[in-house]
């Protein structure tokens, strides 16, 4: 019995236990991993071909580490140009074994529902709220408003810079004109 899937662009052609590496996929090692993407089923008695998919068909395995692949040497060479580039390439891996495959609600190994693994939530910790000042309580409360911030500073125009350096630079040849 084998089944057909497809992952992150590529086919693969796995049965149960098989250990099957694939493009990193975001889970942590022990995650269950479901392939709802099945091209094929096939087993003893019958195949099932999807078109694109199968209907119903999902392939249960789960995540049993992260690594990286063996290093392949990328080599870019030109003749006569002194052109030459070596480059080394890892591919990040994800590695699962083959739980169960699944067609139509049933498992193809016992014949009965799968039984997909419960993942445990972490545990999610209380957030502190930050209190506000009791007057700020008793101002939502009333919804009256009282100022106790500080008004802001107003720019008098003798403050402000020009934004552009030529009106600042005319001024003053203006003033030197004059006198």
């Amino acid at each position: 019995m084998f089944a057909v899937i497809k992952s992150g662009g590529r086919q693969y052609k796995v049965s149960v236990g098989q250990t099957l590496e694939v493009n990193r996929l975001p889970v942590e090692a022990g995650q269950q991993v479901q392939f709802k993407e099945v091209l094929l089923i096939s087993d003893a008695n019958n195949t099932m071909i999807g078109a694109p998919l199968v209907d119903n068909a999902i392939v249960l395995a789960t995540a049993t580490r992260q690594g990286r692949g063996k290093k392949l040497i990328v080599f870019k060479y030109k003749a006569k140009k002194r052109y030459r580039h070596r480059r080394g390439h890892r591919q990040e891996l994800t590695f699962l074994t083959i739980d169960d495959i699944v067609a139509d609600g049933k498992s193809l190994i016992t014949g009965e529902a799968p039984t997909a693994r419960e993942e445990e939530l972490p545990a999610v910790e209380e957030i502190e709220i930050p209190t506000l000042p009791e007057s700020t309580e008793a101002e939502a409360a009333t919804g009256e408003v009282t100022e106790t911030a500080e008004p802001e500073e107003v720019q008098t125009e003798e403050q402000r810079k020009p934004r552009r350096r030529r009106t600042q630079k005319a001024e003053e040849t203006e003033s030197e004109a004059e006198e």
